[in-house]
């Protein structure tokens, strides 16, 4: 038995060393076809020698090959024809063995099939676990963020590296180390929250871990890419202090002290150069001043962006030679400007060879640096024995704990005794695997509902009613009989639709008919035999009446633009291409009122939808009435709530979507203790709400292990201790709004409401005390900078309560006369700590000199004498320990 079990375990070894034996010296007979001597092929040069000797050797075509991607490219057609140097999103539908295979596969065509046999690089995203699947799900990383735990997350992203890297994946397009400090931005959730300190503590932690495990980082989006109102990828008018005040640290700290190996450039233009195109931001900024060696790439179709959207270039060439020449080095994800334009830019002398040269040279590095021309292929057992493993899954468990944060408990209400005679758990986020934005699938989920049952006593029942949809689909389609096209003669009913062969209405029709109900899905076909089956345009009028008096919730489901006016009224507005979306609006109508109709569509590409339906607004009533039956005798209900968010989803309104506050009111309002569970990524407002449930739990998105995580924190088998990385607003009025600011000419509060947040930056109860006490500062002056000196700032913490606990120990400082405004707090340090009941710990934080300057008039690094003031501090807004510093010397 034992020999055959060895047997059972040589046979794959010994299967895959031939393999990759047979494929690396098929590579090696393919590259040497070129020269046998070649230079490049040779392990014991350097690598600067090697990329020397294989740049010598390159066509123009096969140097701009380096430069472009593919999307999509499984069977390698782009590497046979076009020798592209970098492949996107290629094995994200495999499992790790077969995408592992592919892997192989495409590096062997890319090595045996091509002249100089120059190895791919395929990259994904990973920003809380490989984009791919069956990979392990981590917290999504505004949950990472909330952990406030560097070493958790460098730990993670080994993790994720590893994962990675066993599938033949060597770059991730992360971290998001942007600045979320308005919390509208429906990108909320891919970034490390508000502050630059937090972002580059955890963003160089994730570079560490990653790129130790073999596989190159990409921070982005470079640069400050959500504008006014939280809207992505805007156009940005920041001046240069608040870019390298606020918005450059985290980048910087990704390159200098993760050691991230390439950077993603952003889509926003940066003071009306795009950031794809911006000297200032890819040159002088990032590789004169930051010392930066690695290559930059384009966010997907940032480069075509240039031409498009920013309209800085007159054609693809002269967009090329902005890119190339600005620094941007590799065109995602597909070829478009980086292939013919920028070989004619080239030929035509608006891109230097040298320039050319230098963009080359940087993929070439970092291909030598992971070692793909020596072997670039992986092991498709380990991929499947790593991936998604125990010890990666333990790991998951372990960061969604960390990451949830208690908002809430009054009572307290928390923790909930496991033996309850029933529970009710509700909320549309209850029994679903919500993991956040680019997410992997196919892995092993355990929802809220799940981590409830496993958790609560065999005699409790745990009663489930979802109660309401996050995010209602269409409607259903509104019938000829309540439709009447305006000039038609009477009898007839629908709409008039008058259809145009272009995508802007213009022109007379090509086609005039009425439509008996809008509900179409052509496809990829033609609405008509006279309209092309792509970019035509719609428009219906006509007369809607209803059947009776009511509150209506009509919808519009369209791909691309749409437009929806309700008696001349603009109700509906989204004139750009996207992908199919139900929009929704709800309005009250009279029985037997005529209320005039127009609907204005238009198809740019792909498949073609418009659907027009409504529904008597009675499903929330409804819901209501089966949650409130429901909760009928339950000690307590836990109701978990979500919202709408993500790329393309910046939000106006940040209370809760749908009929989920009703719910909540009406719960609340029955007697039952409710405990609201937020699984967002964000912030919510909680004005109807919040003073109805004595319960809030913020437990972000938390990944496959996030069920369990959030039923220990309910049942008290596990003390919350997380902090919150973003500031809470009670008014989406408010926003943007954050800890740091600097002093105000007026005062905080608005006329109508106050100036102070809900809850605060780095806010997180527990369910035991902490005592904090002795303030050290040592030295307490400083009299001399000739070197960086050091500070050390310490406190010791005590748990004063009765359970286990994990306290966030905050550093903040505020220099209050300095030559320029200063923030009126800025987080300088924290710690994490644990303790058991009645145990005490000294927290001790290091400063340098340099930590306490700041940029003068000059924009130039300066440390003044005066006062500085130290605060030890649970929250940026409960201060515990204060002090002062002095400096007595100037350093500039």
């Amino acid at each position: 038995m034992r020999l055959r079990f060895i047997k059972f375990l040589i046979w794959p070894i010994l299967i895959f060393t031939l393999t990759t034996f047979f494929l690396s010296v098929t590579a090696a007979k393919s590259s040497q076809q070129e020269s046998s001597s070649a230079l490049y092929l040779n392990s014991q040069l350097s690598i600067e020698a090697r990329i020397k000797d294989l740049l010598g050797r390159m066509t123009l075509r096969e140097k701009v090959g380096q430069l472009q991607c593919q999307i999509g490219e499984v069977e390698g057609k782009g590497i046979i024809e076009s020798g592209v140097g970098h492949l996107a999103v290629t094995l994200r539908n495999f499992g790790p063995k077969e995408g592992a295979e592919k892997a192989n596969r495409l590096q062997n065509l890319a090595r045996t099939k091509t002249r100089l046999g120059i190895p791919v690089l395929i990259h994904d995203e990973a920003l809380h676990g490989i984009c791919a699947r069956g990979g392990t799900s981590f917290p999504q990383a505004i949950g990472l963020a909330a952990t406030w735990n560097p070493e958790l997350l460098f730990r993670v992203a080994k993790a994720i590296g590893k994962e990675t890297r066993t599938r033949g994946i060597r770059q991730v397009l992360s971290p998001v180390v942007n600045i979320a400090r308005d919390v509208r931005w429906g990108r909320t959730e891919e970034t490390y929250g508000e502050d630059p300190y937090l972002t580059s503590r955890l963003g160089a932690a994730f570079c560490q871990g990653v790129e130790a495990e073999g596989v190159l980082t990409t921070p982005k989006h470079f640069a400050a890419n959500v504008g006014d109102g939280g809207r992505d990828s805007n156009a940005i008018h920041f001046n240069e202090r608040l870019l390298r005040e606020i918005y450059f640290p985290g980048f910087k700290a990704c390159f200098q002290a993760g050691g991230a190996s390439s950077v993603m450039a952003a889509y926003n233009s940066l003071d009306g150069l795009p950031c794809s195109a911006h000297p200032w931001l890819l040159t002088k900024v990032l590789r004169q001043e930051w010392g930066f060696e690695g290559f930059v790439v384009s966010d997907y179709g940032s480069v075509s962006g240039i031409l498009t959207m920013h309209r800085v270039a007159a054609n693809k060439k002269e967009a090329a030679a902005l890119a190339l020449n600005a620094g941007l080095d590799v065109e995602l994800p597909s070829v478009n400007i980086y292939g013919e334009p920028l070989m004619a830019a080239v030929q035509e002398g608006l891109v230097s060879q040298e320039a050319l040269d230098q963009a080359v040279s940087r993929v070439l590095r970092a291909k030598f640096k992971l070692g793909l021309f020596d072997n670039p292929y992986v092991n498709p057992e380990e991929a499947a024995k790593i991936n998604d493993c125990a010890e990666h899954r333990q790991l998951a468990l372990e960061a969604a704990r960390q990451a949830i944060v208690l908002l809430k408990n009054d009572g307290p209400i928390l923790p909930l005794k496991k033996n309850l005679r029933k529970i009710l758990v509700s909320g549309p986020n209850a029994d679903v695997a919500r993991l956040g934005g680019y997410s992997g699938f196919g892995m092993k989920v355990v929802t809220i509902l799940e981590g409830i049952k496993e958790k609560v006593s065999p005699e409790t029942e745990v009663r489930f009613v979802q109660g309401c949809e996050l995010e209602l689909g269409p409607l259903p389609a509104i019938s000829a009989e309540f439709l009447v096209p305006g000039d038609e003669p009477s009898g007839k009913h629908g709409l008039k639709g008058e259809y145009f062969n272009n995508m802007y209405l213009k022109g007379k029709p090509s086609l005039v008919r009425v439509d008996p109900q809008i509900n179409f899905d052509w496809g990829s076909d033609s609405a008509d035999p006279k309209l092309p089956a792509d970019q035509f345009s719609v428009r219906w009028t006509g007369k809607l009446i209803p059947p009776k008096t009511a509150l209506y919730k009509l919808s519009l489901t369209t791909d691309d633009g749409v437009r929806f006016y309700l008696d001349n009224r603009l109700l509906i507005d989204f004139w750009s291409d996207r992908a199919p979306t139900t929009d929704f609006v709800t309005v009250k109508l009279e029985a037997g009122k005529s209320y005039e109709i127009k609907i204005e569509y238009y198809e740019n590409g792909g498949g073609a939808v418009a659907s027009f339906g409504w529904d008597l607004a009675q499903e929330e009533e409804k819901a209501v009435k089966e949650v409130l039956a429901a909760a009928q005798g339950a000690e307590a209900a836990i109701f978990v709530a979500g919202i709408l968010e993500g790329e393309g989803r910046d939000r106006a309104n940040l209370s809760l979507p749908g009929a989920q506050e009703k719910i909540i009111n009406s719960l609340a309002a029955s007697g039952v203790p409710v405990v609201v569970l937020l699984m967002t990524g964000s912030a919510v407002t909680m004005e109807s709400w919040f003073n109805h449930v004595p319960g809030i739990l913020q437990v972000w998105y938390p990944g496959e292990e996030g069920g369990r995580a959030v039923a220990e924190v309910l049942f008290g088998d596990y003390n919350p201790g997380g902090k919150l990385p973003i500031t809470f607003p009670r008014h989406s009025g408010q926003t943007p709004l954050y800890y740091n600011p600097k002093p105000t000419g007026r005062g905080w509060d608005y006329v109508d409401l106050s100036g102070q947040p809900l809850f605060p930056f780095g806010h997180g109860l527990s369910y035991t005390s902490f005592e904090y006490r002795d303030l050290r500062i040592e030295p307490a002056k400083i009299t001399s900078i000739a070197g960086e000196e050091k500070i050390a700032i310490q406190a010791k913490i005590k748990n004063t309560g009765n359970y286990r606990g994990e306290e966030v120990v905050q550093l903040y400082l505020h220099d209050p006369i300095a030559s320029v405004a200063r923030p009126i707090k800025e987080l300088k340090g924290f710690e994490r700590v644990s303790l058991e009941p009645g145990e005490e710990k000294t927290v001790r934080f290091m400063l340098k000199t340099s930590d306490l300057a700041f940029l003068d008039r000059n924009l130039q690094p300066i440390l003044e004498p005066g006062e500085i003031e130290i605060m030890v501090a649970s929250s940026s807004a409960d201060i515990r320990l204060q002090g002062k510093l002095k400096v007595e010397a100037k350093k500039q």
